[in-house]
């Protein structure tokens, strides 16, 4: 867009214009809790204010807007307002581009610039790291609307920096500095003899470059032209780079020389934690301690430790009233931000008024602390005494110890106060652990209700509508009413819950009276504990069950107690604890796990997979901390029962976690899960812009197919992590892996691949998908709320996104994607249909020849015709070795048509259930759905009448032409019999491969026979 900014001038003199180009911002800080920002930019210029479009959920927003002002007097200064749309504070940042030094006599002889010869100038913003690219340039309004006014323009020198430089050396331009050349020139001589141009050129991967400004001499009389060079524009987000990255690491432990200490050099090498980059810590642990001296004022003692390294400082909880404190903390620091060679461990006393008390010290040098190499045993502690604060004599007390180096192998690690969380305070130490979880032990409830005897509703005047409905904690669930009004109510029906281990809630069966179509009447109810139940391994029958039903509201009244032991409904049941079926609390395409819910039925592991989640590279800000942004990440992994959880990586873009994990591996054709979280629980009672609790954003997530990976191969690449926004997929970083399968027998892992892929239940007594659907999410819900529970807890968003819990919900793009998937399997017999048709119509005559010799062949030697197929596809098979994967795959945009979603469709994929947009809105997705609907509608119907046409030519609809197809088929029936199949065979396949002069444009005889069968598609309103 152009803005044009008009003011009165005098009548002498000249009027100019200014042009602004904006084009381009990079590495805008996020202002939406998501790692992006919606940006513009303000141009003020003698109080003519104009303003960009608005670019939204885009961090490098990209795009050339002209901005014209009228030029008056250069000696002004451009005011540029760069803004973000966010209801956060902080959202505006400023930026100044002066003008001053252009003189007016010049001004009047510039002529216009083209803007294929404008060049970027680059303008630093003071309050926000990202640079904008904008062009600035004079024009005369009146060469503009003249386009035959030219003018000879010098050479433009290209500026470039040492900075510039060391980002591209290929880059390098020459420049002329302005101190060099005004070395000999008067500026304040006629302003005539001298041309100013404004040059700066920026790399797209380059810093920004304040403008350099370089003076020449002209010949008098000339004129003068002001002109840059076009700028590199900053690529888009639809040119990022979402491919897998190999990656080099240096992967494997090395031990220091315990001889040398841990400071200095020497490295063996050993085995263990083998699938990630060595990390040094420095482990302390503070046990407890003894004979602490009490105060002199309150006669007690309330202890707590610090310990001490550099600017490093860990604490103990204090201890009220003991001298004898235990406290059991480990505390470990990263050799990388070690900052002194002597470690502190002081014992303090808690004043609740002045200052905490000294009370002694223990001090260690670091070239002296002990090596630990797994598998060697825990290092004992020791006790110490404690040494004044000047460490020249001993005081009451002493103190147990451990102090050794070691790495991220040890066993302390996880539950180590670690250094690069030492900001973290109050719950939040908790939240930043490293952690293995193991989901809950989930069994199916099979409820088969079968009947109710002497069911008396409170009016006995009519029989009752009795279903039964079944409640365990929040699932609910109900059999259909009985067809029969009676008191004895027949159902045998199945009600299918999902419980878990250990069973907490217990089963509630009522029976109900249907009295009016919004009223229910319950007539009798049972309370059941689920260890009454017989646990199943098979299809075997298990046995039935009277239960008595107490009367609603029974226990109220003594006498009503005596009622009710004399008379009572019944119900007859079935319960049985399902264990020869996998719960599934996942998707079914990227399952982690199949094995049945009984562990007697489990079979031998086929292999183990070991991970190494090394780190993160390139991670976008999530939130805003004291006026800047922030990611505190952290990585989980899911594959099976097990989850693991890494240590959270405080206000780091590239965290490193450096941490190796392993699981069983039962079944290869299974899929291992990571997704990779900011921490929003820290200990600072966080909120979210709505007021309500924070939770964790999701950054990416990452899937590996375990039977895409070579057994005993490792395989370290960094894989985009990838978001879809209502705007847009997002790029949010990258995440290094390492993964190794190991095959633990080749026998075994044959045999896996011809066995079911479910437990034999599940093919037995199968579910309906509607079924499977509803007791995944109980599932799910069951797993979230267990893992919720845990210290620190893996809260519910994290585990809905790594179970992909809305994967079932309705998508446009999803659709899209999968009809696409469809064509793309289609594609490849397309292609042998059209090179068949080309075969047939002699496109090329040397491949008809062939194909007429290899058909005669086969004709003359049918038996040739299977095994020539198999080895056929065993030479494809063998060729395309050469070009298989070479790594595992990843998260393809174009493949999930991310890429090419129109906006309003992933509106509507992250709409809620029930819709929450407005009337008009949904009005215009319905029709948009009705119209793809009417679509699919017409396709099916189409197939349909292809079958009812095929179904037709024997049912005597037509009677002409049922007629004609038996006389056919009994004349086919005689030649046949007569002839020999070799020659049917030839003749028929003779006369499909016929030469283009024996054919004709005009439907096949056969072709237009079916056409006239009849539909039933006249049959329907």
């Amino acid at each position: 867009m152009s803005f044009s900014f008009s003011r009165h001038r005098h009548k002498d003199e000249k009027d100019m214009k200014v042009v602004v180009e904006i084009i381009d911002a990079r590495d805008l800080m996020p202002k939406d809790g998501e790692g992006s920002t919606s940006a513009f930019v303000e141009a003020d210029f003698e109080n003519q204010l104009s303003r960009t479009k608005l670019s939204q959920k885009n961090s490098t927003p990209l795009g050339i807007t002209n901005y014209f002002s009228n030029w008056m007097q250069p000696n002004l200064t451009i005011t540029k307002l760069l803004k973000s749309q966010s209801t956060t504070r902080g959202g505006l940042f400023r930026a100044e581009t002066s003008l001053e030094g252009i003189r007016k006599p010049l001004i009047s002889n510039f002529t216009k610039v083209p803007e294929s010869k404008s060049k970027s100038n680059t303008t630093n913003l003071p309050h926000c790291p990202p640079p904008t690219i904008e062009n600035i340039y004079l024009t005369d309004i009146t060469s503009e609307t003249n386009p035959n006014v030219e003018g000879p323009a010098f050479d433009t020198p290209k500026a470039i920096t040492e900075e510039a430089e060391k980002v591209n050396s290929a880059a390098v331009t020459n420049f002329h500095t302005a101190a060099a050349q005004s070395s000999g020139i008067d500026t304040d001589q006629d302003p005539k003899g001298a041309s100013i141009e404004i040059t700066h050129q920026l790399h797209k991967h380059q810093v920004h470059q304040q403008p350099m400004i370089s003076i020449k001499r002209r010949q008098r009389g000339a004129p003068v032209t002001m002109h840059s060079i076009s700028p590199q524009v900053h690529p888009s987000s639809q040119d990022e780079d979402y491919n897998l990255r190999e990656t080099d690491p240096q992967l494997g432990v090395r031990w220091p020389n315990a001889g040398r200490g841990w400071m200095g050099g020497g490295e063996r090498f050993t085995s263990t934690h083998d699938l990630v980059e060595q990390t040094f810590y420095l482990y302390v642990r503070v046990v407890r301690a003894k004979d602490l001296p009490p105060s002199t004022l309150t006669s007690s003692c309330d202890p707590y430790v610090e310990v001490k390294l550099g600017n490093y400082k860990g604490r103990t909880k204090h201890i009220e009233k003991k001298t004898n404190p235990e406290w059991n903390q480990v505390y470990a620091f990263s050799k990388d931000r070690i900052q002194s060679s002597v470690l502190e461990v002081i014992v303090k006393d808690k004043d609740m008024v002045g200052r905490d008390d000294y009370i002694g010290r223990v001090a260690f040098d670091l070239n002296e602390v002990p090596t630990r190499v797994p598998p060697d045993s825990p290092l004992a502690p020791q006790w110490y005494r404690l040494e004044d604060w000047r460490g020249e004599g001993k005081v009451r007390g002493d103190i147990m110890l451990a102090v050794w180096m070691g790495t991220q192998a040890d066993e302390a690690f996880s539950e180590a106060w670690h250094s690069d969380a030492a900001t973290v305070y109050g719950e939040g130490v908790f939240n930043v652990r490293s952690k293995v979880y193991v989901s809950p032990k989930l069994w199916y409830l099979r409820v088969n209700v079968i009947e109710a005897q002497d069911v008396i509703p409170s009016d006995r005047n009519r029989l009752p509508e009795v279903f039964v409905k079944a409640q365990m904690g929040s699932q609910v669930l109900r059999t259909k009413i009985c067809p029969t009004r009676t008191t004895t109510p027949l159902w045998n029906e199945d009600l299918i819950f999902v419980a878990a281990e250990p069973f907490e809630e217990k089963l509630t069966i009522t029976v109900e009276d249907r009295v009016h179509p919004s009223k229910d009447e319950v007539l009798g109810k049972i309370i059941l504990p689920l260890t009454l139940f017989e646990k199943r391994l098979d299809h075997r029958p298990v046995h039935s069950r009277w239960f008595n039903l107490e009367k609603f509201g029974f226990g109220m009244m003594e006498a009503d107690r005596r009622n009710e032991l004399k008379f009572s409904s019944r119900i007859h049941l079935r319960i049985c604890l399902e264990g020869g079926y996998h719960v599934l609390d996942e998707s079914t395409l990227y399952s982690s796990d199949q094995r049945p819910t009984a562990r007697q039925l489990w079979k031998q592991p086929v292999g183990i997979l070991e991970v190494g989640i090394l780190g993160a590279q390139g991670l976008l800000p999530m939130k805003m901390r004291d006026g800047r942004g922030s990611t505190d990440a952290y990585c989980v992994a899911k594959y099976g029962q097990k989850w693991v959880r890494t240590r959270t990586i405080l206000d780091t873009s590239s965290p490193k976690w450096n941490e190796q994990y392993t699981w069983e591996v039962y079944d290869p054709c299974t899929v291992i899960t990571f997704g990779v979280f900011d921490n929003c629980h820290l200990g600072g009672g966080e909120k979210s812009t709505g007021g309500t609790a924070a939770r964790d954003s999701r950054i990416g997530k990452v899937r590996i197919r375990l039977s895409t990976l070579e057994a005993h191969r490792i395989y370290t690449h960094s894989y985009p992590l990838l978001v879809l926004h209502p705007h847009g997929v997002k790029k949010m970083g990258e995440l290094q892996l390492a993964v190794r399968f190991t095959s633990l027998s080749l026998a075994n892992m044959v045999y896996i691949y011809g066995q079911p892929l479910l437990p034999k239940m599940h093919y037995l007594r199968p579910f309906t998908v509607n079924q499977v659907e509803n007791l995944r999410y109980q599932a799910m819900n069951i797993v979230a709320v267990r893992l919720g529970r845990a210290e620190p807890p893996l809260r519910k968003e994290v585990v809905e996104y790594m179970l992909d819990v809305d994967s079932h919900m309705w998508s446009m793009r999803r659709s899209k994607a999968n009809f696409f998937r469809i064509m793309s399997l289609f594609s490849g017999i397309i292609t042998m249909g059209q090179w068949f048709s080309q075969v047939c119509h002699w496109k090329n005559p040397f491949t008809s020849v062939l194909v007429h010799i290899l058909f005669l062949i086969l004709i003359c030697y049918p038996e040739l015709i299977l095994p020539t197929l198999f080895l056929y596809m065993f030479l494809i098979g063998l060729w395309n070795y050469r070009f298989r994967p070479r790594h595992p795959p990843h998260m393809d945009t174009k493949l999930s048509w991310a890429e090419a979603a129109h906006p309003d469709e992933l509106d509507e994929e992250f709409d809620t259930f029930p819709t929450s947009r407005s009337h008009d809105v949904v009005r215009m997705r319905y029709d948009r759905l009705r119209s793809v609907a009417g679509r699919i509608q017409t396709v099916v119907g189409d197939i349909a009448t292809q079958g009812e046409r095929f179904q037709s030519l024997l049912s005597w609809r037509d009677t002409r032409a049922t007629s004609l197809f038996v006389v056919f088929s009994f004349c086919s029936a005689v030649v046949l019999y007569a002839t020999p199949p070799r020659v049917v065979a030839m003749v028929t396949g003779l006369y499909y491969l016929r030469h283009p002069k024996f054919r004709s444009k005009l439907p096949s005889v056969p072709s237009n026979f079916f056409k006239r069968l009849p539909a039933r598609t006249d049959s329907m309103l």
